[in-house]
């Protein structure tokens, strides 16, 4: 660079153990405790706040005084006006506004690292347009007229803010707790910010302020805050904590945590994974100084993405410092840091330990010193670099080389300092570890963020480990990269990655139900009903298996049905089978022992062609049950209900006949009577044949109109797909079972009537028992029928089929089976035809 560059830093500073001799003035002005200058041909100040410093020292020998917390609860606002108004002063004479030369004028400003030193700073060097870099978060400013010369070392926040929620949501953290530093970056972190958390499944378990800085009457009242706010974290049952703030927070956080230990609050034993916005760094006031930093270990925090730069570590083992005694901060840094004073010091007579300027920075534990360069530091770096950069490019403009006059180069810059401003706009370069360094439109710093894994060592010293970045010039998918692998995690969950969740997560096969009275993110776990599943953990509902398909045992996928059908080859069509042949194989027997004497009385009587007609179709409902075994097909289909129905008509019209014929033989026997007419006529054939006819057209309209057809239910079985006989209208085949009932209903009770009849062997009580059989099976058959499904209504209805024409043979035939075979002498015609007195 052609043009010299020099920083100069006016140190607000808060260092423990400062001299005694250190006091305000009677006018009650703070003054600059630390400051630095050094000359030359432009000037670039800066405003930084380093450390603690106490008025009056802690001695312990009496109560503190107001004074002392007063100092530290106001440092900032005060002691930044201060500084910012006496850069606009003559050097070494405070007069506000007023200077009366035009030497040390400072070109730009370089504040931070909070929010509060950049917002103090910015209400007077706005006023007189002087550009300001920060290098710490943005500040809540009132308008943007304020603001309108600040340039921002950082990110937009708001790629931070989404950093956050990625992480949160690739770890599946979704409860959590959160405390924030109470300030205005706060409070405009907890409305703007957590808002859009529960929006992405994410809820809290507690949102705490951190106890407020407060003056020396609050003390108590601050520790009580505290002592509040551990038991808060120690009850939480979030494992991952939020934590937002900037860099004193951390020093706030010790407090608290130690203030658990004396309160017997076991925050740090529990163990939790801290998550940390990047304008929190590793702070600490000298007498934290022992204080354990495992509370940090496994820890997840944001820093700026930051590069080595080459020649840092060089440039520190140079410091040295009873070389640079102009430079009283590094005198003071030195002692607190190597516990030791120098001869001409005031820090404390009684410390012993006499500084040599020949410590080594690297034998201090990184929680007192780092030897890299953190993220702060590498920010006030490149806004150094962006200055230079900026008044580099004034320098060549080619219209101000024409307006420059000799001898009046400083005073034109002096004068045209806020036109810095326009030029730190537009640039952009890359720094000296090879980065780019440029800003947005809102004159934010152009970068993203690292996701760091804090890793700490018994000797106090602590690893910042890369784990991840966001970039928000990356494509959509590559915003948010993690690696998982890599992150050492809180020695309490012994390296496995852990859960934050207000319950254990639903598994598959069964979904989430909200527990009243609780956050969205705690919930119960319901089993799926039946025929539902769940193939992901916490889902809102369970789904039904698409069409074909059944929930396995645990409900979390769907199996294939299977077709089914009564089949052969299964025990169930195997036994119906077997009763089917039997039954019919016993009535084939009857027939042909009927046939065999058909010339006995007992044969004879009451009509032997209705009996021979009666047994063949009993014969035929026995055999129909084969139409109703097997894989359905159209032919099946098609005959099953309708040569069931045709006979069991013809079987139970034959019924009929005969009861009709035992009651009008009865009448004949009457002299004078007229019904013999009636039996000499083909009655019992009519009979037969116009019931026969009736229930045939029944079942031509069926057939013609709604035939029946083969079918797959998919829906009756939870396993199976069912292939049956769709009967085409349930209409048709409840009215062939109503006809047929009928005729059972008329035939039972002509037959009642007739069972008392003076005859030696009087059919119709025989037939009355064999209706009354058969009435029962099929009054059973329709609700036991109507309440099973699939194969098994066919199983039914077979046994229905076989059980009543059963009822019909044993009732009816074995009584005359039982003549025919035992009792022989009794079938004779006198017998038969005697009329009991």
């Amino acid at each position: 660079m052609s043009l010299l560059l020099l920083l100069v830093l006016a140190l607000l500073s808060r260092a423990v153990c400062m001299s005694p001799s250190v006091k305000c003035s009677a006018r009650g002005l703070l003054p600059i405790l630390h400051k630095y200058y050094q000359s030359g041909k432009v000037d670039i100040a800066g405003i930084s706040s380093q450390n603690y410093v106490f008025s009056q020292p802690i001695t312990f020998e009496k109560l503190p005084s107001a004074e002392l917390f007063d100092d530290l609860a106001h440092f900032s606002a005060s002691w930044t006006y201060l500084a910012s108004m006496e850069l606009l002063s003559t050097q070494e004479r405070f007069f506000p506004n007023y200077k009366c030369d035009i030497q040390n004028n400072p070109v730009a400003v370089i504040g931070g690292p909070n929010s509060n030193v950049c917002l103090h700073m910015t209400t007077i060097l706005s006023i007189y347009k002087i550009p300001q870099l920060t290098y710490g978060s943005a500040p809540v400013l009132d308008n943007k007229q304020q603001g309108a010369f600040i340039h921002q070392m950082f990110p937009n926040g708001t790629h931070q803010y989404m950093g956050i929620l990625h992480l949160l949501l690739h770890f599946r953290w979704t409860w959590i707790g959160v405390l924030y530093f109470d300030d205005a970056t706060g409070e405009r972190f907890v409305q703007n910010v957590l808002p859009l958390f529960p929006e992405k499944g994410i809820c809290f378990d507690f949102i705490e302020r951190l106890p407020k800085q407060g003056s020396s009457n609050e003390i108590d009242k601050l520790v009580e805050e505290g002592i509040k706010t551990s038991k808060i974290i120690d009850g939480s049952t979030a494992n991952v904590l939020v934590l937002h703030g900037e860099i004193q927070t951390m020093i706030v956080l010790r407090m608290l945590l130690e203030i658990s230990k004396g309160e017997d609050i076991a925050v740090e034993r529990k163990g939790k994974v801290w998550v940390m916005t990047a304008q929190i760094d590793f702070t600490s006031l000298p007498f934290q100084r022992p204080w354990d930093i495992d509370f940090i270990h496994g820890a997840l925090s944001f820093a700026i993405n930051s590069e080595e730069v080459i020649g840092f570590r060089k440039y520190l083992h140079t410091k040295n410092p009873t070389l640079e005694k102009e430079d009283g901060f590094i005198r003071v840094f030195w002692g607190n840091a190597f516990e030791c004073s120098f001869p001409d010091s005031t820090l404390d007579e009684n410390v012993d330990n006499t500084c040599t300027g020949e410590e080594k920075l690297e034998n201090l534990p990184g929680s007192v010193f780092e030897m890299d360069m953190t993220p702060h530091s590498y920010n006030m770096y490149n806004a150094v670099f962006a200055l230079a950069h900026a008044l580099q490019t004034m320098h060549l403009s080619k219209s101000k080389q024409r307006a420059v006059k000799k001898g009046q180069r400083q005073k034109l810059l002096n004068q045209l300092s806020w036109q810095l401003h326009y030029l730190l706009k537009k640039v952009s370069f890359n720094n000296s570890a090879g980065e780019k360094v440029s800003f947005d439109q809102n004159g934010a710093l152009i970068a993203g963020f690292n996701v760091i894994n804090w890793v700490t060592f018994p000797n106090k010293s602590f690893l910042r480990a890369k784990v991840g970045k966001i970039d928000p010039r990356a494509p959509q998918d590559s915003v948010f990269t993690i690696h998982v692998d890599n992150i050492v995690w809180p020695n309490s969950f012994n390296q496995a990655q852990p859960l934050s969740l207000c319950n254990e997560n639903c598994y598959e096969g069964f979904s989430r139900r909200k527990k009243e009275g609780k956050p969205f993110c705690c919930y119960d776990c319901i089993q799926c009903p039946t025929g539902k599943i769940s193939k992901q953990k916490d889902m809102d509902d369970c789904v039904p298996c698409p069409e074909g398909r059944y929930p396995n045992v645990v409900q979390n996928s769907c199996i294939p049905k299977y077709i089914t059908f009564l089949s052969y080859k299964e025990s169930l069509g195997t036994s119906l089978t077997i009763l089917s042949l039997s039954f019919s194989f016993i009535a084939a027997l009857v027939l042909g022992l009927f046939i065999k004497h058909h010339n006995t009385p007992i044969v004879k009587a009451n009509n032997r062609n209705l009996t021979y007609t009666l047994l063949i179709c009993l014969i035929l409902s026995f055999l129909c049950s084969f139409l109703f075994i097997g894989q359905p097909d159209n032919v099946s289909c098609l005959l099953r209900q309708s040569a069931f129905g045709l006979i069991f008509t013809m079987a139970v019209s034959c019924v009929l006949a005969k009861t009709i014929i035992v009651v009008l033989a009865f009448q004949a026997t009457n002299p004078g009577s007229k019904v013999r007419r009636w039996l000499r006529r083909p009655l019992a054939g009519s009979i037969v044949l116009s019931c026969f006819l009736i229930q045939a057209a029944i079942c031509t309209v069926w057939l013609a109109m709604f035939p029946p057809f083969p079918h797959f239910d998919m829906y009756s079985m939870t396993e199976e797909i069912v292939l049956e006989c769709n009967e085409g209208s349930s209409t048709m085949f409840y009215s062939v079972l109503g006809f047929m009932g009928c005729l059972a209903i008329v035939s039972f009770s002509v037959a009642f009537l007739a069972r008392k009849l003076p005859d030696s062997f009087n059919e119709a009580k025989f037939i009355t028992f064999s209706m009354l059989a058969f009435c029962s099976v099929w009054v059973s058959f329709i609700p036991t029928y109507l309440s099973t499904k699939g194969k098994y209504m066919v199983a039914v209805e077979i046994f229905s089929v076989s059980s009543s024409g059963a009822a019909l043979l044993i009732c009816i035939f074995f009584p005359k089976i039982y003549i025919i075979l035992v009792r022989p002498e009794l079938n004779n015609k006198e017998h038969i035809g005697r009329i009991k007195n």
